[in-house]
């Protein structure tokens, strides 16, 4: 039986990463068709990636006839599975929306504060038009989605796109178990977490080792200042305090939220001295090309582990394995509440640990949020849908109060200079605030 996969943004840096997954996996989840696909801007990079995958494939001898195209449409069709990587605006809108925060005082990141409100502003229409052409096209095909603010996403896209098979994947939680897996001297697969909250805002309230519940040592191992984060995120450590009155395991994005002052010095820091974040990575992903360009490279190299993404492979080609054989195994994933968390309404998007099967993922019950997280969540949620709402409405009122109920934010003059600036900034990439802009520029 034939399995087809498309990859919407086939000539992201990430790629390879994806097809080792593949690759590893072909034994439970034998793919005969990948297609790459992408937009005219990423052409080369797309064809580069593309060659490299194909040496990937001959090298593990696989039979899986691999292609790319900027054809969205044409690649949709027949598929069987859809995943999309994308960065609308490229790695330059990223700069600006790491750049106009910190100039302002504020944290300046890709997915959280005013940089991830603006990325979900940009994505969210696009993504939209995506799930509706998998819809008119391979209505049957699961969209994996790993473009972030990848919560966010998946929430708009459930509650507004024709397509409902929509699930999203997060390295986070995954990575998580690994740290804890060396905080304990075991194996990852050793180690079980029950998560609670959102995409970037989940907590483990939960931990395990081999069935045997670890948490209260867990937490004070933290308390040592154990290196505890991706490779894009600098751990600042977690005090006895903050975690015996917590008394659940934060994630890496935490320190945005509870180390927002020290967490802007040393971004501000790393701005002057090396540019912003987004800078970084450019330099990073020319040297990736460079290697990937090397007709002789025939696997994923090592060095793409700095990127940051580590282990999307692993949530990815993981997710589409269960959903193809039905496994019924326990996945972390972002979909629909549906009564999971007691406080949430049913329709909104968690992230959680879920049975998944050939029908999708079942959250596996939580019942009430622990007090001590349960209003921080709440306000992340409402943040959540107050960012959903203005993508789609183009209002700029809906945008203002987005950032103004942003606890990265917060500010009411403030939230008026960031978004005016920013939206100025990215207005090639918002058509549906264009009113708002051009009101904006009249003044």
């Amino acid at each position: 039986m034939p399995i087809k996969v498309v990859i919407i943004g086939g000539g992201s840096s990430y790629t390879p990463e994806l097809i080792e997954g593949m690759l590893d996996r072909y034994e439970s989840f034998p793919i005969t068709n990948i297609v790459l696909v992408d937009i005219k801007e990423g052409e080369e990079k797309l064809e580069t990636v593309g060659k490299l995958a194909k040496r990937m494939i001959k090298k593990a001898g696989k039979q899986i006839h691999l292609t790319w195209t900027l054809d969205r449409r044409e690649a949709l069709k027949d598929a069987d599975f859809v995943t999309t990587q994308i960065r609308v605006g490229g790695l330059k809108a990223r700069e600006k929306d790491e750049r106009i925060p910190l100039s302002h005082g504020f944290i300046g990141q890709e997915t959280n504060g005013a940089g991830g409100i603006m990325k979900a502003f940009r994505t969210i229409p696009v993504l939209m038009d995506i799930a509706n052409d998998i819809h008119d096209i391979c209505p049957n095909a699961w969209l994996i989605n790993f473009t972030n603010p990848a919560g966010i996403i998946i929430e708009a896209l459930i509650k507004y796109s024709h397509h409902k098979r929509v699930i999203g994947v997060c390295n986070i939680p995954l990575n998580m178990r690994h740290s804890v897996a060396e905080i304990l001297a075991v194996k990852p697969s050793d180690i079980m977490i029950e998560f609670i909250g959102m995409n970037h805002f989940v907590f483990g309230s939960k931990i395990y080792v081999n069935g045997m519940e670890r948490t209260e040592e867990v937490l004070a191992k933290l308390q040592e200042k154990l290196d505890y984060s991706p490779a894009n995120i600098v751990s600042l450590g977690w005090t006895k305090e903050l975690l015996e009155s917590l008394k659940v395991l934060p994630n890496p994005y935490h320190d945005y939220y509870f180390h927002t002052r020290e967490v802007l010095n040393q971004d501000v820091r790393a701005f002057r001295e090396n540019g912003t974040r987004a800078e970084v990575v450019q330099q990073l992903e020319k040297g990736l090309f460079k290697l990937y360009s090397d007709s002789k490279l025939n696997a994923k190299p090592k060095e793409l582990e700095e990127r940051g993404g580590a282990y999307y492979s692993d949530v990815a080609c993981s997710l589409m394995d269960s959903l193809y054989n039905n496994k019924g195994d326990v996945q972390t994933v972002n979909t629909i509440n549906n009564g999971a968390i007691f406080d949430l309404p049913e329709d909104t998007v968690i992230e959680a640990n879920c049975v998944i099967t050939k029908d999708g993922p079942e959250p596996i019950l939580v019942g009430n949020l622990p007090i001590s997280i349960k209003g921080i969540i709440l306000q992340m949620k409402n943040t959540e849908e107050l960012v959903i709402q203005a993508a789609l409405s183009g209002k700029y009122e809906d945008a203002y109060l987005a950032f103004l109920m942003n606890p990265l934010i917060g500010d009411e003059k403030m939230s008026k200079t960031l978004l005016n600036e920013l939206l100025i900034a990215h207005k090639e990439q918002l058509p549906q605030f264009k009113e708002a802009i051009r009101q904006i520029e009249i003044i």
